[in-house]
C-alpha cells in the first residue's frame, strides 16, 4: 500500500491530501479505485483535477502491461528440457525435467526413488555434460555406485572422471544444514560448482522428507515455518538460476487409506509436477527391477497417466553411440 503524500505528483498539494484523508482516502490504491465524482464533491475539488491526479498516479505505480505473447516468448527463451535418460519417464514428464520448475518423486521404501535420482544425475553429467547438485540427506549416494552406472553407459575412463566432476554431492542430515546449503548456493549464484564451463542445470534432493517430516506435528511448532523456508529457497533457486529441481518424498495414507505424498498441503503447492512410484511390480518383461510411475500432478499432461519402467535401465551396458543418438533426438538443452 502506497500512502498519499504531498507533491508525489502535480496537483497533489497538502490541503488536498488532508481533504482526501478526511474522506477516508489515504493511499494510492484507494484513490484510483474511488468514485471520482462523489470524491470531488466531498473534497470541494474539480473532477478534472482528480482525474488528472489519478492518471499520473496510475502511470507511476501501476504494473506495466505485458502481452501474453511476450510472456510466452520469454518462457521459451528461458526454459530447457532435461531428459531423465529413461524414455518411459520422459514420456510421462512430457519430454523430461523443465528448468525453472520443481518435480517431485514420491513413493514408499523400495519404490526406486533414489535409483531414479542416481540415474538422472549420471545422465545429465555424462550425456548432457552439465553440472548437477546432489543433496543427499540419507547417506545413500556413493561414488562407487555412480561409477558403476557410468561404466554401464559404455563410457571411457576419461569420460567417467569428467562426469563425476560434474556431480557435486552435499551431505546434510538435518533441516538446518539443508537451509545452510541452499542459502550458500544462492549467495554464490551456483558459480562455485560450475566446472570447465559446464553450467549447473539440475538440483536433486534425496530426500527432502527425511529432514522435514520429523519436525512436523504438534510437538514442533516451528516445523511448518522451516518447511516453508526450504520451499521458498528452492523456488528462488530454480527461478533465478533457471535450473530444474528434482526432490524425493515419502508417502502417507489418507483417512480412506489412499496413498499420497507426505509433508501435507502446504508443501503440495511447490512441485509443478508430482510422480508417485510404486513397486516392485510383476512384469513379463523382467524381474523385480520394474516399477510403476503415476502422474498425480501436472500442468501439461492428463493426471493419472501411468507407465511401467525398468530401474535397471541406467545400469545396463548399452552402446554409447546409440545412447547419444537417442539423447540428441529427445532432449533439448
Amino acid at each position: 500500500m502506497v500512502v498519499l503524500r504531498e507533491n508525489m505528483c502535480p496537483g497533489l498539494q497538502l490541503q488536498l491530501v488532508r481533504d482526501l484523508g478526511a474522506a477516508d482516502i489515504s493511499t494510492v490504491e484507494e484513490l484510483v479505485s474511488a468514485d471520482l465524482e462523489a470524491l470531488a464533491q466531498k473534497c470541494s475539488v474539480s473532477y478534472k483535477a482528480l482525474f488528472s491526479i489519478r492518471r499520473v498516479l496510475l502511470a507511476q505505480h501501476a504494473a506495466f502491461p505485458v502481452s501474453g505473447a511476450d510472456l510466452y516468448e520469454e518462457l521459451l527463451s528461458s526454459t530447457a528440457i532435461l531428459s531423465t535418460g529413461h524414455p518411459r519417464l520422459d514420456e510421462l514428464l512430457n519430454s523430461g525435467l523443465y528448468t525453472g520448475e520443481l518435480t517431485e518423486l514420491s513413493g514408499g521404501p523400495g519404490s526406486g526413488k533414489s535409483q531414479v535420482c542416481f540415474g538422472v544425475s549420471v545422465h545429465i553429467a555424462l550425456h548432457l555434460k552439465q553440472s548437477v547438485i546432489f543433496i543427499d540427506t540419507t547417506g545413500g549416494l556413493t561414488a562407487s555406485r555412480l561409477q558403476q552406472m557410468l561404466q554401464a553407459e559404455g563410457s571411457s575412463m576419461e569420460e567417467q572422471m569428467a562426469a563425476l566432476q560434474r556431480i557435486h554431492v552435499f551431505r546434510v542430515f538435518d533441516v538446518s544444514s539443508l537451509l545452510d546449503c541452499l542459502y550458500s548456493l544462492r549467495r554464490s549464484g551456483l558459480q562455485q560448482v560450475s566446472v570447465g564451463g559446464a553450467c549447473v542445470r539440475a538440483i536433486i534432493i534425496d530426500s527432502v522428507s527425511a529432514v522435514l517430516s520429523p519436525l512436523l506435528g504438534a510437538r514442533y511448532t516451528q516445523g511448518l515455518s522451516l518447511m516453508v523456508q526450504v520451499a521458498v529457497l528452492l523456488k528462488v533457486l530454480v527461478k533465478d538460476f533457471s535450473v530444474a529441481a528434482l526432490v524425493t518424498n515419502q508417502v502417507t495414507r489418507s483417512a480412506t487409506g489412499a496413498v499420497r505424498p507426505a509433508l501435507g498441503a502446504s508443501w503440495s503447492h511447490l512441485p509443478r509436477t508430482r510422480l508417485l512410484l510404486e513397486g516392485p511390480t510383476r512384469s513379463a518383461r523382467g524381474p523385480g527391477s520394474w516399477r510403476s510411475a503415476s502422474l498425480i500432478k501436472s500442468s501439461r499432461q492428463p493426471c493419472l497417466l501411468r507407465v511401467d519402467f525398468d530401474l535397471s535401465w541406467w545400469s545396463r551396458c548399452r552402446d554409447a553411440a546409440s545412447v547419444k543418438r537417442k539423447v540428441s533426438s529427445s532432449c533439448q538443452v
